[in-house]
C-alpha cells in the first residue's frame, strides 16, 4: 500500500518506519525543513531502540521518503496518518490546532475521484474524528463528501507505543484499535494491519468516539495502578512493610497483573501526564467529577519529590552549599524524553534550596540542556558525577544504573548517601556496604 504520514514525532517517525517495514510504500510529511533534510541524510531524529536499524533499511530499500510539501506526499496515498501534536492548552484540554491545521489543508487537496482513510493516529479527544470530517469539508467548500459514496473516510486509530519498546510494540502489538463507520475503511485498515496480528491478538473495530476513549481509558488506568502503588508505598513507608514484596503479592493475581506496580517518584513522560489532565477537563465538561483520576494527578504531582525531606532530614534540613550527583534526566529508561520527567522536578527543588547538581543520563542530557541550560553540570559518565558530591541520587532506572561499582561511589561521595528513587538495589545489601540508602516504601 502506498501509505502517508503526517507529522515525524515519536509516533509519526515509528509508525512510519514499522509500516515501510511490512513492504508498504510510506512518505512522512512535516513542515520542519532541518528535520526533514536530516531524516533524507539518514539521520534519525529521536531515540528509540531499535528503530535506526529498520529506518535505515526502509530508506536503503527506497520504502521510506520524507517531505515538508503535503501535497506531494498524499499523492496517491491511500492512507493518511495524522501523528501530529496534541498538547494541553491553556484549559488542560487537548489542543487540536495541529490535527485541524492538517485537516484544512487536506480538504483543498482531496479529490473526489480517489477514495482516502484519514487516520487519526495522535491521542484526541471523543469527538474529533468527526471534528476533522467536518473540517475537510468545510475546507473544500462542501464539495466533498464523507463515507462509503465519498471521496474519504476519517478513523481513529490510537497508539499503544510504549518508549523503549515502541518498534516491538508497534510490530507485534496486544491489539489494533480501530474506530470506523463504513465497511470500506475497515476493510483497507484490515488490510494494512494483517501482517502485524499474524499471531491471533485482535484487530478490534468499533465506532469512533469508543476507539478516541478507549486510548484515555487505557493510559489513566495505567496511571491510576502507579499512583496507588505509590500510595501503598507511602503506606509502607509507615507501617515498616516493604512495598516490593506487597507488589509481588498482589501481582501474581491475574485480575491485577504484574505491570506498572512499581514504585517510584512518579510518571512522567507525554502521554500518562497530558491524558489524564485531557480525561478530567472532558469529564468536568460532562459535568462529571472523575475523582479517582484527580487524585491520580494528585498523587503523582506529590510523588515526584517524594525524597526530598528525607535528603534535607538527613543534611539537618540545610542543603545550602551541598552539591548533589543525579543519576538519570530521562522519564523512563530506553529514551530521551523528559517531557514532564521528575528529574526536572528534582532539579528545581534542589537548586530553590541552594544545591547544585553534576547529572548523567545516557541520552537525555542534551534535552535536558536545551530545556534548563547551564544550570547544572552535564557529566561525560555517571562517574564523573559523583565527584565531590555529598549524596548520589537515583532519577531514572538505566540498566547501567543497577549493577554499579560501589567501590567507586564510595570513593568519590563525600557521604555514603544514596536516594534512589527507584529502588534499584537490596536493603540488606546496601547496609551490609555501609551506605545511608533511602528509597520508595522499603
Amino acid at each position: 500500500m502506498k501509505i502517508a504520514v503526517v507529522g515525524t514525532g515519536y509516533v509519526g517517525l515509528v509508525s512510519g518506519t514499522c509500516l515501510a517495514e511490512t513492504g508498504n510504500n510510506v512518505t512522512c510529511i512535516d513542515i520542519d525543513v532541518n528535520k526533514v533534510n536530516k531524516l533524507n541524510n539518514g539521520e534519525i531524529t529521536i531515540y528509540e531502540p531499535g528503530l535506526e536499524k529498520i529506518f535505515l533499511r526502509n530508506i536503503k530499500e527506497g520504502r521510506l521518503h520524507f517531505t515538508t510539501n503535503l501535497k506531494e506526499g498524499i499523492e496517491d496515498a491511500q492512507i493518511i496518518f495524522l501523528a501530529l501534536p496534541t498538547p494541553p492548552g491553556e484549559n488542560g484540554h487537548a489542543d487540536l490546532k495541529y490535527v485541524l491545521g492538517v485537516a484544512n489543508d487536506l480538504g483543498t487537496l482531496l479529490k473526489k475521484d480517489d477514495f482516502k482513510v484519514i487516520v487519526d493516529k495522535s491521542t484526541v479527544p471523543v469527538g474529533t474524528a468527526e471534528k476533522v470530517r467536518a473540517t475537510i469539508i468545510a475546507a473544500s467548500n462542501n464539495t466533498l463528501q464523507s463515507g462509503d459514496e465519498g471521496c474519504f473516510e476519517v478513523v481513529s486509530n490510537p497508539e499503544f507505543l510504549r518508549e523503549g519498546v515502541a518498534v516491538e510494540d508497534f510490530m507485534k502489538p496486544d491489539r489494533v484499535v480501530i474506530g470506523a463507520n463504513t465497511e470500506k475503511a475497515k476493510k483497507l485498515m484490515g488490510d494494512l494491519y494483517a501482517p502485524f496480528v499474524r499471531q491471533g491478538n485482535p484487530i478490534i473495530f468499533m465506532d469512533e468516539k469508543s476507539a478516541e476513549l478507549t486510548k484515555y481509558a487505557a493510559n489513566s488506568f495505567l496511571a491510576t495502578k502507579i499512583s496507588f502503588m505509590n500510595e501503598i508505598a507511602q503506606l509502607c513507608e509507615r507501617m515498616g512493610a516493604n512495598v516490593d514484596m506487597v507488589r509481588l503479592g498482589i501481582g501474581s493475581d491475574d485480575r491485577i497483573g504484574k505491570r506498572f506496580l512499581f514504585s517510584g517518584i512518579g510518571y512522567g513522560g507525554s502521554c500518562f501526564p497530558k491524558d489524564v489532565q485531557a480525561l478530567i477537563k472532558s469529564s468536568d465538561e460532562c459535568n462529571y467529577d472523575f475523582k479517582i483520576l484527580k487524585a491520580v494527578e494528585e498523587v503523582n504531582e506529590n510523588q515526584k519529590l517524594h525524597l526530598m525531606p528525607k535528603i534535607k532530614s538527613y543534611f539537618n534540613d540545610n542543603l545550602k552549599g551541598k552539591h548533589f550527583a543525579l543519576w538519570g534526566l530521562a522519564f523512563k529508561p530506553n529514551t530521551d524524553d523528559i517531557r514532564e520527567a521528575p528529574s526536572l522536578y528534582m532539579i528545581d527543588a534542589l537548586l530553590e534550596a541552594g544545591a547544585t547538581v553534576s547529572a548523567y543520563d545516557p541520552e537525555a542530557m542534551k534535552n535536558i540542556k536545551q530545556t534548563i541550560g547551564d544550570k547544572i553540570n552535564y557529566c561525560d559518565t555517571q562517574y564523573d558525577a559523583l565527584e565531590n558530591a555529598d549524596a548520589l541520587i537515583i532519577v531514572t532506572e538505566w540498566n547501567e544504573f543497577r549493577t554499579p561499582n560501589f567501590e567507586t561511589i564510595t570513593s568519590s561521595l563525600k557521604n555514603k548517601a544514596i536516594f534512589d528513587g527507584r529502588n534499584l538495589y537490596d536493603i540488606d545489601d546496601m547496609n551490609a556496604k555501609g551506605f545511608h540508602y533511602v528509597s520508595i516504601g522499603r
